[in-house]
């Protein structure tokens, strides 16, 4: 907001660590690779509502092959930054679901803490979302419990209490961390568990979080409705919160 980099500090944790887990060297310090992201607003004079992307592999090859053996020279970076802000007609209506038959992996396959490019399977899963004219993926870990959605962390509202999956087999995205901190700081309880489609159709409200959209409602899951169909009260007041902190940070 006004120029401050929204949990900057939370997000070089994640990259930095990332990185250093698949020994990819990123070739600067993270306040360098700050510097960089800073140095692209100011060239765009980009100062609020601005969503950036970070992307950095391991930079060209002498050969096309998955061997980080044959890199040649540094890592590429990529910075885009772009005006973007969340649709209001769909913070209003609130999205609709559709619980994909393509499983989130599990950390003996691919840890998705690692927020690297590889996301074929949440590809497929929003396709068959799109198909079936939904908006978004609902996908469910390898045992059958609610994990995550295809590009989102989800939530459920039971009454006031805040459930949302173990993080073993979803993104454990930076948002969904800050949600979580903001409602148990406001003395409600937050639950990290597993639970079921069933328990998810019997929600009083549910919402999903991430970097762009905050908090977004949804109002619909495989045809049914969440709660009467429409935001609810609490998941605004939740919002509310995330809004202050935005603000204010």
């Amino acid at each position: 907001m006004r120029g401050n980099l929204l949990a900057i500090d939370d997000h070089m944790d994640r990259l930095y660590e990332g990185a250093n887990s698949i020994g990819l060297q990123i070739g600067m310090d993270r306040a360098a690779l700050v510097g960089e992201i800073h140095r692209t607003l100011r060239h765009n004079d980009m100062l609020d509502g601005v969503h950036i992307r970070l992307m950095i592999t391991r930079g060209q090859k002498s050969t096309v092959n998955q061997d980080p053996r044959f890199v040649v020279g540094g890592p590429t970076i990529v910075i885009v930054a772009e005006y973007k802000q969340p649709r209001p007609e769909t913070k209003k209506a609130g999205l609709r679901l559709m619980t994909s038959a393509i499983r989130c992996s599990t950390p003996d396959v691919f840890d998705l803490r690692l927020n690297s490019h590889s996301r074929l399977n949440f590809i497929q899963a929003l396709i068959q979302a799109i198909n079936m004219g939904a908006d978004e993926a609902l996908m469910l870990d390898d045992r059958g419990f609610v994990a995550s959605c295809n590009s989102t962390n989800f939530f459920i509202l039971r009454g006031r209490e805040l459930w949302t999956s173990t993080g073993a087999c979803c993104f454990n995205g930076i948002t969904r961390r800050k949600v979580m901190q903001i409602w148990r700081g406001a003395g409600e309880v937050v639950r990290e568990k597993d639970f079921t489609l069933a328990e998810v159709y019997a929600a009083d409200e549910a919402f999903v979080t991430g970097t762009l959209g905050g908090i977004t409602p949804v109002t619909q899951i495989d045809g049914r409705r969440i709660g009467n169909g429409t935001p609810g009260p609490v998941g605004a007041e939740l919002a509310a919160l995330y809004q202050d902190f935005t603000e204010k940070a």
